[in-house]
């Protein structure tokens, strides 16, 4: 077997056909360590797998870079799937830091659930009524009420996926800023969202609750009948992705603006 990289690296799978077979096969070629012995991570699968991994790590205390190749569909997160020259690339590599959002989800029962989100808060209505949300930026009320789907907060990293989707914009990384997207507004119809200062505090307040009950959802993870949502960057668990030298995250970001 051939030693993998010049730092112990452990190895991890989605449990899907594809992901499985290129575990099998990078196993049979590379040495991995498990991963209470790693300095670093292969992780196999697509985007969500990769969200997954990173969630596990916050959740262990244990935060280690992670190098992702692509074994499920879009894979915007990922690199490209090769089997040859694993070491070569992981020694190459390019490392890029990212800063996830805090989310503070209170429900209507007063309990509160904090859960850290790489991509995007979302707010979204829960039944057939609209959402009333009032929006404020640091203690100031922006926007007294949303009527709306819902609205979202999307880091650089995650602003290409559910952000990009609603018509939010494209942030570079490195950009010190957070999106903040409505969900198909219904008043103020014009209202296209904002750009925010990564090093601001944005308060999300749900207006009538029990009538038009809202869930909170950071990245994978969902609080029911919310009454408000507090959003904000938190550098303490900054998480480091690797890419190939050639095709880097910010580049891919910056590209993601000429797709049509």
């Amino acid at each position: 077997m051939t030693a993998i990289a010049d730092r112990p690296t452990a190895l991890v799978a989605s449990p899907t056909e594809a992901g499985l077979a290129a575990e099998a096969l990078l196993r049979e070629r590379y040495h991995f360590v498990p991963h209470e012995e790693a300095e670093q991570i292969v992780a196999l699968g697509g985007d969500g797998f990769l969200l997954q991994t990173m969630h596990e790590m916050l959740a262990a205390g244990r935060v280690l870079p992670v190098f992702g190749m692509n074994r499920g569909t879009v894979g915007f997160l990922m690199n490209e799937w090769r089997l040859d020259g694993l070491e070569e690339r992981l020694n190459r590599a390019k490392a890029f830091k990212v800063a996830p959002l805090a989310m503070e989800a209170e429900t209507v029962e007063g309990r509160v659930v904090r859960h850290p989100a790489i991509n995007e808060v979302s707010l979204l209505r829960e039944t057939r009524q609209a959402a009333w949300i009032e929006i404020s930026v640091n203690g100031r009320v922006v926007l007294g009420q949303l009527i709306c789907d819902g609205v979202l907060v999307a880091t650089p990293a995650g602003s290409t996926a559910y952000n990009l989707s609603a018509q939010g914009p494209i942030l570079p990384l490195g950009s010190n800023l957070m999106a903040l997207t409505p969900i198909s507004p219904f008043r103020p119809r014009r209202w296209r969202g904002a750009l925010i200062p990564d090093e601001l505090t944005v308060l999300l307040r749900v207006l009538d609750p029990m009538k038009r009950p809202v869930s909170a959802v950071a990245d994978q993870h969902e609080v029911r009948d919310v009454a408000s949502v507090r959003v904000c960057i938190d550098r303490s668990l900054e998480l480091t992705l690797l890419f190939d030298a050639e095709h880097a995250l910010d580049e891919r970001i910056t590209m993601e603006q000429f797709t049509a």
